[in-house]
């Protein structure tokens, strides 16, 4: 307190310079202010003074350090966050901090959202996890968004789609809930995000990675809502329909879908019933129904329309998709036009769920696919195409209109299948062989394969 000038007065007396040295440090500071002369105002003065230094020097520092905490190089500094961060470089908004997303606006939201944060300091320290996967407490809030972003938008920035956006938000639909995957394309649901290989992310790395059907919402994403909505349900209502599903629930999900793939015993009663009609699973019933919604065919109950054409200003159903019997004769087309075919017809656009990835394999296929190859047409891959692509299967698994009734078929059909193209055509849906245990081969979309009747073999193996 030798600022206010007080005189030091030398102690003399033992007794009195020991009693001193026995009062603490914050007693004597505080014995001294009480000693000053608050009427004078160049003390007065001096305090406010010394208080603004004060004040300065706290909140200063503490906004400083607020700010240091908000940049991307900081969130960058635990390892963990290395996909995370590569991705947003890689990203549209990478001339954003993180926190203007993943954080409220407003100051009693950044505090709150600091003091929560302290658990992961924990979680760095005492062992990092597995996979950095969006809780439904820190699902991006439309707010967000809308810092930078008008709600009044009608026509998406490629002009084609057209989207109410302000329709959208205005019934309570989230923002993210088309957008998730804008910044770090969705590498929490594809699985590429795990502490084994976090290690292979570089710049180089996320611009390989984020490719634009997991940037932009697919037509999964708006098929499955509106599919939805139809049926009376308000997905969007549960935060868990809007964030990735923790690590837990994707090995719970994967396993499930295992287990329906891996052959499961039917009945001799079902086979039978298979093999006069064929197979059709409820997941392929469903996709049927939305595709028929999807192309204008099916209007019925139909609240939310689902037509193509309704939200697409540019892309429309090509004209000989509108040809009589199209459905039953496009397989020569299908051959010379795959690559076109598949523009729109793959799962990973009419399907919501993301599967899972390798990474390591991603960036290999990458490497190999750098340069642009030009389709050939094969049969092979087009039956293969049918086999794997739940659009293609959810009608190649039903009987087509030319197969007349079972027994018919069945004594009449050796001649449509002669020669090695129409044994081709046949095993688009059909296998030669029984499907063998626990293989790892795509399955045909029916369960009917030839060795069922043909069980002597073949005249063409006897000939060869």
């Amino acid at each position: 307190m030798a600022i206010w000038g007080k005189k030091k007065h030398k102690e003399t007396d033992p007794e009195t310079r020991e009693d001193r040295k026995k009062v603490g440090l914050i007693r004597r500071l505080w014995q001294k202010f009480r000693g000053i002369d608050w009427k004078n105002p160049v003390n007065r003065w001096k305090l406010l003074f010394i208080s603004l230094i004060g004040c300065i020097v706290i909140f200063g520092g503490g906004y400083g350090v607020i700010q240091f905490t908000n940049s991307p190089s900081f969130c960058v500094s635990c390892h963990e966050m290395t996909p995370e961060y590569t991705t947003y470089t890689a990203s549209a908004h990478n001339n954003i901090t993180c926190v203007q997303c993943h954080v409220k606006p407003g100051f009693v939201n950044m505090v709150t959202h600091k003091m929560k944060s302290m658990k992961e300091v924990y979680y760095h320290v005492t062992g990092v996890p597995e996979q950095i996967v969006q809780t439904e407490e820190e699902a991006i809030s439309d707010e967000n968004c809308l810092q930078c972003h008008s709600k009044n938008r009608l026509v998406t920035a490629s002009g084609d789609l057209k989207v109410n956006h302000k329709g959208h938000i205005e019934e309570g639909v989230p923002c993210i809930s088309c957008h998730a995957g804008v910044v770090h394309a969705k590498v929490a649901g594809r699985g590429i995000n795990t502490e084994e290989v976090r290690g292979h992310y570089t710049k180089e790395t996320a611009e390989k990675i984020m490719e634009q059907k997991y940037l932009a919402p697919n037509m999964g994403t708006c098929i499955d809502c509106h599919d939805k909505v139809n049926n009376g349900e308000k997905p969007w209502k549960e935060v868990s329909y809007l964030v990735p599903p923790n690590p837990e629930e994707m090995e719970k999900k994967l396993d499930e879908t295992n287990k329906k793939t891996s052959g499961e015993a039917v009945t001799e009663g079902e086979k039978t019933e298979a093999t006069a009609e064929g197979t059709n699973s409820p997941h392929d019933e469903k996709t049927q129904e939305i595709i028929l919604q999807a192309i204008g065919k099916q209007q019925k109950d139909v609240k939310l329309s689902m037509e193509c054409e309704t939200c697409h200003k540019k892309i429309k159903v090509p004209k000989n998709h509108k040809v009589e019997g199209w459905n039953g004769n496009h397989g020569s087309t299908a051959i010379q036009e795959l690559d076109k075919c598949v523009n729109c017809h793959q799962d990973s656009k009419w399907i919501k769920e993301i599967p899972k990835e390798d990474i390591l394999s991603l960036l290999k296929m990458k490497e190999t696919t750098s340069k642009e190859h030009k389709y050939v047409p094969n049969v092979t891959v087009v039956k293969d195409q049918s086999r794997i692509n739940q659009f293609c299967s959810a009608c190649h698994g039903n009987r087509p209109a030319g197969h007349l009734e079972s027994d018919q078929w069945l004594t009449a059909h050796a001649d449509k299948a002669k020669t090695a193209d129409q044994k081709s055509e046949c095993f688009v849906c059909h296998d030669r062989d029984k499907p063998k245990e626990g293989t790892t081969d795509v399955k045909a979309p029916t369960d009917v394969y030839c060795q069922y009747c043909h069980r002597t073999g073949f005249k063409s193996d006897v000939n060869n």
